[in-house]
């Protein structure tokens, strides 16, 4: 019993998979390792992994927005690199689950449809996506 507590905290601290049991993602653990890489980020703030011009496009589809600072399209762009980390950490776990090492649409469905907080992708990725595995 000891040892397979202790290989569930094995996984979980490794983000795998415990032996005989489902995949594991510690969301706490996430987030912990999202706020150390935020508080230590240096940059000079020219590089980013999503393009700059294009958030901002997206920003001002909304009529309200008149102007943009320059700091907005930044935090936004890191904000939309830790959402999709996040939902794909969920969606891989879906994928581990059913022994698939590649992540499909109805991966990404599930991870949507488990979590609250993607309740505004409904429209675009339907509950109906995910029930079909």
């Amino acid at each position: 019993m000891a040892a397979a507590a202790a290989a569930a905290a094995a996984a979980a601290a490794s983000g795998g998979t415990a032996p005989g049991a489902h995949p594991v993602f510690d969301l706490g653990k996430f987030w912990q390792e999202q706020l150390s890489v935020a508080e230590a980020f240096e940059s000079d703030f020219k590089n980013h992994p999503l393009p700059l011009a294009r958030i901002k496009k997206v920003m001002k589809t909304d009529q309200d927005v008149k102007m943009i600072s320059a700091e907005a399209p930044i935090l936004f762009a890191k904000g939309c690199e830790i959402f999709i980390t996040e939902l794909t950490k969920r969606a891989w776990v879906h994928a581990e689950e059913n022994k698939r090492r590649t992540l499909q649409r109805s991966d990404i469905a599930t991870a949507i449809s488990k979590t609250d907080m993607c309740d505004f992708l409904i429209d675009i990725v339907p509950r109906e996506e995910a029930a079909k595995v």
